[in-house]
Protein backbone atom coordinates (compact mmCIF):
# COMPACT_ATOMS: atom_id res chain seq x y z
CA UNK A 1 0.00 0.00 0.00
CA UNK A 2 1.30 3.47 -0.84
CA UNK A 3 2.56 5.61 2.03
CA UNK A 4 0.12 8.47 1.34
CA UNK A 5 -2.87 6.13 1.45
CA UNK A 6 -1.66 4.70 4.74
CA UNK A 7 -1.21 8.18 6.17
CA UNK A 8 -4.76 9.17 5.24
CA UNK A 9 -6.10 5.98 6.82
CA UNK A 10 -4.14 6.63 9.99
CA UNK A 11 -5.42 10.19 10.24
CA UNK A 12 -9.02 9.03 9.69
CA UNK A 13 -8.67 6.93 12.84
CA UNK A 14 -7.43 9.82 14.96
CA UNK A 15 -10.45 9.81 17.28
CA UNK A 16 -10.74 6.06 17.76
CA UNK A 17 -9.85 4.33 21.05
CA UNK A 18 -6.18 3.70 21.80
CA UNK A 19 -5.07 0.17 20.94
CA UNK A 20 -3.69 -1.93 23.75
CA UNK A 21 0.15 -1.95 23.61
CA UNK A 22 0.21 -5.74 23.18
CA UNK A 23 -2.14 -5.52 20.20
CA UNK A 24 -0.10 -2.76 18.55
CA UNK A 25 3.02 -4.81 19.13
CA UNK A 26 1.48 -7.92 17.58
CA UNK A 27 0.28 -5.94 14.57
CA UNK A 28 3.69 -4.35 14.21
CA UNK A 29 5.38 -7.73 13.96
CA UNK A 30 3.12 -8.86 11.12
CA UNK A 31 4.43 -6.08 8.87
CA UNK A 32 7.99 -6.42 7.62
CA UNK A 33 7.82 -3.81 4.90
CA UNK A 34 8.89 -0.24 5.57
CA UNK A 35 5.43 0.94 4.48
CA UNK A 36 3.74 -1.28 7.06
CA UNK A 37 6.03 -0.05 9.81
CA UNK A 38 5.43 3.54 8.73
CA UNK A 39 1.66 3.06 8.92
CA UNK A 40 1.59 1.62 12.42
CA UNK A 41 4.12 4.10 13.71
CA UNK A 42 2.02 7.00 12.41
CA UNK A 43 -1.23 5.41 13.61
CA UNK A 44 0.11 4.79 17.12
CA UNK A 45 1.34 8.38 17.43
CA UNK A 46 -1.99 9.83 16.22
CA UNK A 47 -4.04 7.61 18.49
CA UNK A 48 -1.90 8.63 21.48
CA UNK A 49 -2.58 12.32 20.87
CA UNK A 50 -4.60 13.51 23.87
CA UNK A 51 -7.91 15.30 23.54
CA UNK A 52 -8.15 18.81 24.89
CA UNK A 53 -11.30 17.65 26.69
CA UNK A 54 -13.08 14.38 27.38
CA UNK A 55 -16.68 14.92 28.46
CA UNK A 56 -18.28 12.13 30.46
CA UNK A 57 -22.05 12.11 30.04
CA UNK A 58 -24.12 12.79 26.91
CA UNK A 59 -27.02 14.47 28.64
CA UNK A 60 -28.08 18.01 27.75
CA UNK A 61 -25.23 19.61 29.73
CA UNK A 62 -22.63 17.22 28.31
CA UNK A 63 -23.86 18.11 24.81
CA UNK A 64 -23.66 21.82 25.69
CA UNK A 65 -20.03 21.34 26.77
CA UNK A 66 -19.27 19.58 23.48
CA UNK A 67 -20.81 22.42 21.48
CA UNK A 68 -18.83 25.06 23.37
CA UNK A 69 -15.62 23.05 22.91
CA UNK A 70 -16.30 22.75 19.19
CA UNK A 71 -16.98 26.48 18.90
CA UNK A 72 -13.65 27.17 20.61
CA UNK A 73 -11.74 24.87 18.26
CA UNK A 74 -10.82 22.37 20.99
CA UNK A 75 -10.50 18.65 20.37
CA UNK A 76 -13.07 16.76 22.42
CA UNK A 77 -15.24 13.68 22.63
CA UNK A 78 -18.37 12.90 24.65
CA UNK A 79 -18.45 9.47 26.32
CA UNK A 80 -21.79 8.00 27.44
CA UNK A 81 -22.46 4.58 28.95
CA UNK A 82 -25.99 4.47 27.54
CA UNK A 83 -27.86 6.10 24.70
CA UNK A 84 -27.95 9.79 23.84
CA UNK A 85 -29.52 11.73 26.77
CA UNK A 86 -29.84 8.40 28.57
CA UNK A 87 -31.53 9.80 31.69
CA UNK A 88 -34.26 11.52 29.69
CA UNK A 89 -34.80 8.32 27.73
CA UNK A 90 -35.49 6.56 31.04
CA UNK A 91 -37.98 9.18 32.24
CA UNK A 92 -41.67 8.17 32.38
CA UNK A 93 -43.10 8.05 28.87
CA UNK A 94 -45.69 10.74 29.60
CA UNK A 95 -43.37 13.02 31.55
CA UNK A 96 -43.63 16.77 30.93
CA UNK A 97 -40.79 19.17 31.73
CA UNK A 98 -41.20 21.93 34.29
CA UNK A 99 -39.23 24.39 32.15
CA UNK A 100 -40.51 25.93 28.93
CA UNK A 101 -38.84 24.89 25.68
CA UNK A 102 -36.97 28.14 24.98
CA UNK A 103 -35.20 27.88 28.36
CA UNK A 104 -33.87 24.45 27.38
CA UNK A 105 -32.45 25.45 24.00
CA UNK A 106 -28.75 24.80 23.42
CA UNK A 107 -26.33 25.85 20.71
CA UNK A 108 -28.76 28.10 18.88
CA UNK A 109 -30.94 25.18 17.77
CA UNK A 110 -34.67 25.99 18.27
CA UNK A 111 -36.65 23.64 20.54
CA UNK A 112 -40.01 23.30 18.81
CA UNK A 113 -42.89 21.90 20.88
CA UNK A 114 -46.68 21.65 20.66
CA UNK A 115 -47.17 23.36 24.03
CA UNK A 116 -44.95 25.64 26.09
CA UNK A 117 -43.64 22.75 28.21
CA UNK A 118 -41.97 19.94 26.24
CA UNK A 119 -42.68 16.24 26.70
CA UNK A 120 -40.14 13.46 26.99
CA UNK A 121 -40.75 12.46 23.37
CA UNK A 122 -40.23 16.02 22.14
CA UNK A 123 -37.04 16.32 24.19
CA UNK A 124 -35.59 13.11 22.72
CA UNK A 125 -36.33 14.41 19.21
CA UNK A 126 -34.73 17.77 20.04
CA UNK A 127 -31.49 16.35 21.43
CA UNK A 128 -31.08 14.00 18.46
CA UNK A 129 -31.53 16.98 16.16
CA UNK A 130 -29.12 19.06 18.25
CA UNK A 131 -26.36 16.41 18.12
CA UNK A 132 -26.83 16.00 14.37
CA UNK A 133 -26.89 19.76 13.69
CA UNK A 134 -23.55 20.24 15.42
CA UNK A 135 -22.03 16.94 14.27
CA UNK A 136 -20.98 16.18 17.83
CA UNK A 137 -18.27 13.61 18.49
CA UNK A 138 -20.19 10.98 20.48
CA UNK A 139 -19.07 7.66 21.92
CA UNK A 140 -22.32 6.04 23.04
CA UNK A 141 -22.81 2.75 24.91
CA UNK A 142 -19.28 3.08 26.25
CA UNK A 143 -18.94 2.92 30.04
CA UNK A 144 -16.00 4.55 31.83
CA UNK A 145 -14.22 1.90 33.88
CA UNK A 146 -11.27 3.85 35.27
CA UNK A 147 -9.97 7.41 35.40
CA UNK A 148 -6.61 8.59 36.68
CA UNK A 149 -4.01 11.28 36.24
CA UNK A 150 -0.83 10.05 34.56
CA UNK A 151 1.77 12.78 34.32
CA UNK A 152 0.30 15.79 32.56
CA UNK A 153 -2.66 13.87 31.08
CA UNK A 154 -5.70 11.96 32.29
CA UNK A 155 -5.94 8.31 31.31
CA UNK A 156 -9.50 7.12 30.66
CA UNK A 157 -10.27 3.43 30.20
CA UNK A 158 -13.72 2.46 28.95
CA UNK A 159 -15.56 -0.70 27.97
CA UNK A 160 -14.44 -0.11 24.36
CA UNK A 161 -11.02 1.47 24.53
CA UNK A 162 -8.63 3.90 26.19
CA UNK A 163 -8.05 7.62 25.78
CA UNK A 164 -5.82 10.44 26.95
CA UNK A 165 -7.08 13.92 27.75
CA UNK A 166 -5.72 17.21 29.03
CA UNK A 167 -9.01 18.00 30.79
CA UNK A 168 -12.03 16.05 32.01
CA UNK A 169 -15.61 17.29 32.31
CA UNK A 170 -17.95 15.27 34.54
CA UNK A 171 -21.54 15.82 33.38
CA UNK A 172 -23.08 12.53 34.46
CA UNK A 173 -26.27 13.80 36.10
CA UNK A 174 -27.80 11.71 38.87
CA UNK A 175 -30.57 9.48 37.48
CA UNK A 176 -28.61 6.22 37.14
CA UNK A 177 -28.21 5.28 40.81
CA UNK A 178 -31.38 5.03 42.95
CA UNK A 179 -31.37 5.68 46.68
CA UNK A 180 -32.11 2.30 48.19
CA UNK A 181 -34.35 1.88 51.22
CA UNK A 182 -32.25 -0.91 52.68
CA UNK A 183 -35.21 -2.99 53.89
CA UNK A 184 -36.13 -6.69 53.63
CA UNK A 185 -37.73 -7.54 50.30
CA UNK A 186 -36.39 -4.55 48.38
CA UNK A 187 -34.77 -6.93 45.89
CA UNK A 188 -38.08 -8.59 44.95
CA UNK A 189 -39.09 -8.22 41.26
CA UNK A 190 -42.25 -6.36 42.29
CA UNK A 191 -40.17 -3.43 43.57
CA UNK A 192 -39.37 -0.75 40.98
CA UNK A 193 -37.10 2.27 41.44
CA UNK A 194 -38.04 3.66 38.03
CA UNK A 195 -41.54 4.36 36.74
CA UNK A 196 -42.15 4.02 33.02
CA UNK A 197 -45.88 3.96 32.32
CA UNK A 198 -49.16 3.05 34.01
CA UNK A 199 -50.26 0.00 32.01
CA UNK A 200 -48.31 -2.74 33.89
CA UNK A 201 -50.09 -1.70 37.10
CA UNK A 202 -53.64 -1.92 35.76
CA UNK A 203 -56.07 -3.14 38.47
CA UNK A 204 -53.18 -3.84 40.88
CA UNK A 205 -52.54 -2.79 44.48
CA UNK A 206 -49.69 -0.30 44.14
CA UNK A 207 -47.69 1.33 46.92
CA UNK A 208 -45.81 4.51 45.98
CA UNK A 209 -42.96 5.57 48.27
CA UNK A 210 -42.05 9.26 48.18
CA UNK A 211 -43.63 12.70 47.86
CA UNK A 212 -41.69 14.48 45.10
CA UNK A 213 -42.43 14.80 41.38
CA UNK A 214 -41.60 11.21 40.41
CA UNK A 215 -43.77 9.76 43.17
CA UNK A 216 -46.68 12.10 42.50
CA UNK A 217 -46.63 11.45 38.74
CA UNK A 218 -46.52 7.69 39.29
CA UNK A 219 -49.34 7.75 41.85
CA UNK A 220 -51.68 9.88 39.72
CA UNK A 221 -51.03 7.97 36.50
CA UNK A 222 -51.44 4.54 38.08
CA UNK A 223 -54.64 5.67 39.80
CA UNK A 224 -56.18 7.51 36.87
CA UNK A 225 -54.97 5.61 33.79
CA UNK A 226 -54.49 2.08 35.11
CA UNK A 227 -57.40 1.99 37.61
CA UNK A 228 -54.89 0.82 40.21
CA UNK A 229 -55.55 0.88 43.93
CA UNK A 230 -52.81 3.34 44.95
CA UNK A 231 -51.46 4.07 48.43
CA UNK A 232 -48.63 6.48 49.25
CA UNK A 233 -46.05 6.32 52.03
CA UNK A 234 -44.47 9.70 52.86
CA UNK A 235 -41.79 10.42 55.47
CA UNK A 236 -42.74 14.10 55.75
CA UNK A 237 -46.03 15.68 56.80
CA UNK A 238 -46.96 16.88 53.30
CA UNK A 239 -46.36 16.56 49.57
CA UNK A 240 -43.00 18.10 48.58
CA UNK A 241 -43.14 21.84 47.98
CA UNK A 242 -41.22 21.57 44.68
CA UNK A 243 -43.84 19.36 43.00
CA UNK A 244 -44.98 20.88 39.69
CA UNK A 245 -47.50 23.59 40.46
CA UNK A 246 -50.13 22.28 38.06
CA UNK A 247 -49.92 18.78 39.60
CA UNK A 248 -49.63 19.51 43.33
CA UNK A 249 -53.31 20.48 43.91
CA UNK A 250 -54.40 17.35 42.04
CA UNK A 251 -52.52 14.92 44.29
CA UNK A 252 -53.44 16.84 47.46
CA UNK A 253 -57.14 16.68 46.55
CA UNK A 254 -56.95 12.96 45.73
CA UNK A 255 -55.39 12.32 49.14
CA UNK A 256 -57.89 14.55 50.91
CA UNK A 257 -60.91 12.82 49.35
CA UNK A 258 -59.45 9.37 50.05
CA UNK A 259 -59.06 8.27 46.43
CA UNK A 260 -55.33 7.84 47.08
CA UNK A 261 -54.75 7.03 50.77
CA UNK A 262 -51.49 8.39 52.17
CA UNK A 263 -49.52 7.56 55.32
CA UNK A 264 -47.63 10.70 56.40
CA UNK A 265 -44.71 10.68 58.88
CA UNK A 266 -44.34 7.03 57.88
CA UNK A 267 -41.87 4.72 56.19
CA UNK A 268 -41.82 1.27 54.64
CA UNK A 269 -40.08 -1.36 56.77
CA UNK A 270 -40.61 -4.68 54.94
CA UNK A 271 -41.84 -6.01 51.59
CA UNK A 272 -43.21 -9.47 50.90
CA UNK A 273 -44.80 -11.09 47.84
CA UNK A 274 -48.38 -10.10 48.69
CA UNK A 275 -48.10 -7.48 51.43
CA UNK A 276 -45.97 -4.73 52.94
CA UNK A 277 -45.33 -3.39 56.45
CA UNK A 278 -45.52 0.37 57.06
CA UNK A 279 -44.30 2.07 60.24
CA UNK A 280 -46.77 4.85 61.03
CA UNK A 281 -47.14 7.22 64.04
CA UNK A 282 -49.96 4.95 65.21
CA UNK A 283 -47.85 1.80 64.92
CA UNK A 284 -47.10 -0.93 62.38
CA UNK A 285 -49.61 -1.30 59.55
CA UNK A 286 -49.69 -4.23 57.11
CA UNK A 287 -51.54 -3.86 53.80
CA UNK A 288 -52.01 -6.06 50.73
CA UNK A 289 -49.74 -5.19 47.84
CA UNK A 290 -48.81 -6.26 44.30
CA UNK A 291 -46.20 -3.64 43.35
CA UNK A 292 -43.96 -1.14 45.14
CA UNK A 293 -42.86 1.98 43.25
CA UNK A 294 -39.96 3.24 45.35
CA UNK A 295 -39.57 6.81 44.11
CA UNK A 296 -36.93 7.54 46.74
CA UNK A 297 -34.69 9.69 44.59
CA UNK A 298 -31.31 9.17 42.97
CA UNK A 299 -27.70 10.14 43.50
CA UNK A 300 -24.66 11.08 41.40
CA UNK A 301 -21.91 8.62 40.57
CA UNK A 302 -19.68 9.40 43.54
CA UNK A 303 -17.35 6.53 42.62
CA UNK A 304 -16.42 8.38 39.43
CA UNK A 305 -15.66 11.54 41.40
CA UNK A 306 -13.55 9.63 43.89
CA UNK A 307 -11.49 8.09 41.08
CA UNK A 308 -10.31 11.62 40.37
CA UNK A 309 -9.71 12.51 44.05
CA UNK A 310 -12.49 15.07 44.11
CA UNK A 311 -13.18 16.09 47.71
CA UNK A 312 -16.75 15.54 48.94
CA UNK A 313 -18.22 17.38 51.91
CA UNK A 314 -18.39 15.28 55.05
CA UNK A 315 -22.07 15.95 55.69
CA UNK A 316 -25.01 14.01 54.26
CA UNK A 317 -25.09 16.25 51.17
CA UNK A 318 -21.68 15.00 49.94
CA UNK A 319 -21.21 18.17 47.89
CA UNK A 320 -18.17 17.97 45.58
CA UNK A 321 -15.52 20.67 45.82
CA UNK A 322 -15.34 23.05 42.85
CA UNK A 323 -14.84 26.72 41.99
CA UNK A 324 -18.24 28.19 40.97
CA UNK A 325 -16.47 30.78 38.79
CA UNK A 326 -14.78 28.18 36.57
CA UNK A 327 -16.48 24.87 37.53
CA UNK A 328 -13.00 23.38 38.10
CA UNK A 329 -12.86 20.89 40.96
CA UNK A 330 -10.11 20.61 43.56
CA UNK A 331 -8.37 18.28 41.09
CA UNK A 332 -6.79 20.56 38.50
CA UNK A 333 -8.10 19.90 35.01
CA UNK A 334 -11.29 18.19 36.18
CA UNK A 335 -14.51 20.18 35.79
CA UNK A 336 -18.04 19.56 37.06
CA UNK A 337 -21.15 20.47 35.07
CA UNK A 338 -24.85 20.16 35.77
CA UNK A 339 -26.67 18.42 38.58
CA UNK A 340 -23.57 16.54 39.77
CA UNK A 341 -22.40 19.83 41.31
CA UNK A 342 -25.07 19.54 44.00
CA UNK A 343 -24.06 16.17 45.41
CA UNK A 344 -27.09 14.65 47.11
CA UNK A 345 -29.03 17.89 46.60
CA UNK A 346 -30.34 16.83 43.21
CA UNK A 347 -33.00 19.53 42.89
CA UNK A 348 -30.59 22.49 42.90
CA UNK A 349 -29.28 22.30 39.34
CA UNK A 350 -31.47 21.76 36.28
CA UNK A 351 -30.89 21.95 32.54
CA UNK A 352 -31.91 25.59 32.27
CA UNK A 353 -29.78 26.91 35.12
CA UNK A 354 -26.66 24.83 34.43
CA UNK A 355 -26.22 25.34 30.67
CA UNK A 356 -24.03 28.26 31.73
CA UNK A 357 -21.58 25.74 33.24
CA UNK A 358 -20.48 24.76 29.72
CA UNK A 359 -19.50 28.34 28.86
CA UNK A 360 -17.60 28.79 32.14
CA UNK A 361 -15.66 25.56 31.65
CA UNK A 362 -14.61 26.16 28.06
CA UNK A 363 -13.72 29.78 28.77
CA UNK A 364 -11.39 28.65 31.55
CA UNK A 365 -9.78 25.88 29.47
CA UNK A 366 -9.22 28.23 26.52
CA UNK A 367 -7.65 30.72 28.93
CA UNK A 368 -5.27 28.09 30.29
CA UNK A 369 -4.32 27.01 26.77
CA UNK A 370 -3.57 30.59 25.77
CA UNK A 371 -1.31 31.09 28.80
CA UNK A 372 0.57 27.87 27.98
CA UNK A 373 1.23 29.09 24.44
CA UNK A 374 2.58 32.41 25.72
CA UNK A 375 4.86 30.74 28.24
Amino acid sequence: MHQKVMLLLAESLANTPLQKPSLISAQYETFTSSEGLFFFDKLYKIMNTPYDILIIGAGPIGLACGIEAQKAGLSYSIIEKGCLVNSIYNYPKNMQFFSTSERLEIGGVPFITHTDKPTRSEALTYYRRLAAAWGLDLKLYEAVESLKKEGEYFSVNTSKGAYLAKNIVIATGFYDIPNLMGIPGENLPKVKHYYDEAHPYAFQKVLVVGAANSAVDAALEAYRKAHASVTMVIRENEIAKNVKYWVKPDIENRIKEGSIPAYFHSHLVAIREKEVDIQTPEGLVTIENDFVLAMTGYQPNFKLLQMLDIVLSEDAMRTPSYDPETQESNTQGVYLAGVVCGGMVTNKWFIENSIIHSKKIIHHIVGKKSKQKVS
